[in-house]
């Protein structure tokens, strides 16, 4: 199976200034997504701007990363819009921020309901796991998704 980028359906919605995914926003991590198989994965590169301690990169960057790509597991997989109502990064490994390229990755590990249970790692370039991230989402009804500019989210063929 190969991975298919996913087209970004509020790339047109007025005011969208996602930090994490919007690639207009100046200050933003210009996140990209792509499905591969169940899971929905990103790449990104970190750099100096995003340290906590010298040459390291911050807790709260690499949480958002783990956020974010949930988020497009609920986008994608799950074909709605939702928030976080939790979310849990255990830190395994420090990520310099001179890390060549770290991959994101999430998928569904249960629904109940209206809530996605959510499985997230960092793994570093070559191939080592920084950080875990379990989260919960609560996901919008058809009308309200409707409301916040979803309508569906599609991959390139």
């Amino acid at each position: 199976m190969t991975m298919k980028k996913i087209i970004n359906p509020w790339s047109d919605y007025p005011d969208y200034n996602c930090f994490g995914c919007c690639m207009n926003n100046p200050i933003g991590l210009h996140l990209q997504f792509f499905e591969d198989g169940d899971d929905i994965v990103s790449t990104w590169r970190p750099n100096q701007n995003y340290q906590g301690w010298v040459n390291t990169m911050h807790g709260g960057i690499l949480s958002t990363l783990i956020d974010e790509v949930c988020g497009w597991v609920v986008t994608r997989k799950l074909q709605t819009s939702g928030y976080t109502v939790q979310l849990n990064v255990k830190f395994r490994k420090p990520v310099p921020t001179t890390e060549p390229e770290l991959t994101i990755r999430a998928r569904v590990t249960k629904q109940v309901m209206n809530l996605a249970y959510i499985h997230a790692e960092i793994t570093n370039s070559t191939g080592e796991l920084c950080d875990e991230g379990e989260a919960i989402y609560f996901l919008m009804g058809e009308e309200k998704a409707k409301e916040m500019g979803f309508t569906h989210c599609d991959v390139e063929e």
